[in-house]
């Protein structure tokens, strides 16, 4: 048995020594990746090479061949899988586009390589890369997956473009991130003897499973991604300028993988309040009972229907637009327009609304009190923006405080904020929830008091 197969065993040992030197190599020069870099293991497979959240799956033949073309290139490729599972390029749902998508995760994770300087521990790309790196960020500013992939999805690009980003830019085989992707494996098992024993195994469907079984394990792997990545975001937030512009690409991609997703629609119910309508209550009446009645005592039913029921919608609400010079008048045309739809929406509204849009820079600039769909609606398609000078936030506080102390709102549940978060906000809470809502598609972090809601949303969002 020793000597059944001694190429195929010896080709298995050399290439796991291969990756494991290169994931020694990284964790020597990337002290604050040791999380990410330590949390997959090693499994061989026919094919090339690819990772999901558990493990990278390698050919030893493939890995093999890469070490000859250079000592480099096996740690680039190694960080290039860890980043995928950091930035979770492995996606939930199937995308509408697989090569497009599949596209710009290797651009994106390329870009961020480069942009670390790593020397001569990852080989650099090629000068024909770095020029397709360029336009591309021309195109779309700083670069990650999402980016890329609606960049790409709205460009249409021409096949010969793809088939030249991909030349460049493909790195690892990621037919198995998806449902129908499969991996035929061969997993060897070797003994302090030097013998093995081989068995083939269909691995089926490795980023998602099909199973309810496996859901939870499947979630429990994204979420030990999603810590590694908060912790990474933290450190290099906290030590960003001892990392210079090295650390910019990946913290970007950082707090596009962490970043909060939000249903801004979801958000404005945390807004509404509690309040009684006219109107016949189904969940409270019980119409057996009131038939019943009728039938046996023909006009006289032995229980009257409830005239009121109890309604989550929005009645007093103020809504802040910051106009200063550095907000796009698109965009808060944008956001009004989104912020009106769904205050439309069925059920939305009280039929006494009290609705009041501000708009301002550093002083009011303009203050309107709606009070019925017809009035909102006129204001919005006759709405012009005025302002456009610096940013403060203080004097809207103040005039709503003013208001709120005076009697205006009967219930009154909160502002929210829209702008570009560059300003002086008020240094005491107000009595009222506020929120601010930022349109941003370059994922800087905002600071706000921690007295004050914060949500950020990119400008396709809205």
């Amino acid at each position: 048995m020793n000597s059944s197969k001694p190429t195929e065993k010896s080709a298995g040992v050399i290439a796991r020594e291969i990756l494991e030197l290169a994931r020694s190599t990284l964790l020597l020069h990337l002290r604050f990746m040791d999380m990410a870099i330590c949390s997959l293991g090693l499994q061989e497979y026919r094919g090339t090479i690819a990772v999901d959240e558990e493990k990278i799956s390698f050919d030893p033949e493939f890995v093999i061949d890469r070490y000859r073309a250079g000592k480099s290139r096996m740690p680039r490729l190694y960080l290039h899988m860890v980043f995928h599972c950091v930035f979770h390029h492995i996606p939930e749902e199937k995308p509408l586009d697989v090569r497009l998508w599949n596209l710009a995760c290797d651009v994106a994770v390329e870009n961020v390589i480069d942009g670390m300087n790593l020397g001569g521990i990852c080989y650099e790309t090629c000068a024909k890369g770095k020029r397709q790196l360029e336009n591309l960020k021309t195109k779309t500013g700083m670069i990650t997956a999402e980016k890329l992939y609606r960049y790409f999805t709205a460009e249409k690009l021409p096949e010969e473009t793809i088939e030249e980003l991909e030349e460049s830019f493909t790195a690892d085989d990621h037919r198995t991130w998806y449902k129908d992707g499969r991996a035929r494996s061969v997993i060897t098992t070797y003994s302090a003897g030097d013998a093995y024993i081989e068995e083939e195994s269909d691995e089926g469907e490795l980023a998602f499973g099909s199973g309810e079984s496996e859901e939870g394990g499947i979630q429990k792997k994204k979420d030990k991604w999603r810590d590694i990545a908060e912790m990474m975001l933290m450190d290099l937030e906290s030590f960003a300028k001892r990392q210079g512009d090295t650390a910019g690409d990946m913290l970007q991609n950082l707090r596009e993988s962490t970043r909060e997703k939000y249903d801004y629609a979801a958000f404005l119910k945390k807004f509404s309040v509690m309040g009684e309508e006219m109107t016949v209550s189904d969940e409270d009446f019980d119409y057996i009972f009131y038939t019943y009645g009728l039938k046996l005592y023909r006009n006289m039913p032995l229980i009257e229907p409830l005239e009121y029921k109890e309604s989550r919608r929005i009645r007093d609400f103020v809504i802040a637009i910051d106009t200063s010079g550095s907000v796009s008048g698109e965009l808060v045309q944008k956001f009004i327009d989104k912020t009106y739809n769904i205050l439309l929406q069925e059920d939305s509204f009280f039929h006494k609304v009290n609705l009041h849009i501000i708009q301002c820079d550093t002083e009011i600039h303009e203050h309107v009190k709606l009070t019925s769909k017809f009035e909102v609606d006129r204001y919005l398609k006759e709405m012009v923006l005025k302002g456009f000078g610096g940013t403060d936030f203080r004097p809207v506080f103040e005039y709503v405080n003013k208001m709120n102390s005076e009697g205006e709102f009967t219930d009154f549940k909160g502002l929210i904020y829209f702008t570009d978060g560059y300003g002086t906000y008020p240094s005491k809470p107000p009595d009222y929830q506020a929120a601010f809502v930022f349109i941003d598609d370059e994922y800087n972090n905002y600071n706000v008091p921690s007295w004050a809601i914060k949500i950020i949303l990119q400008s396709h969002e809205i």
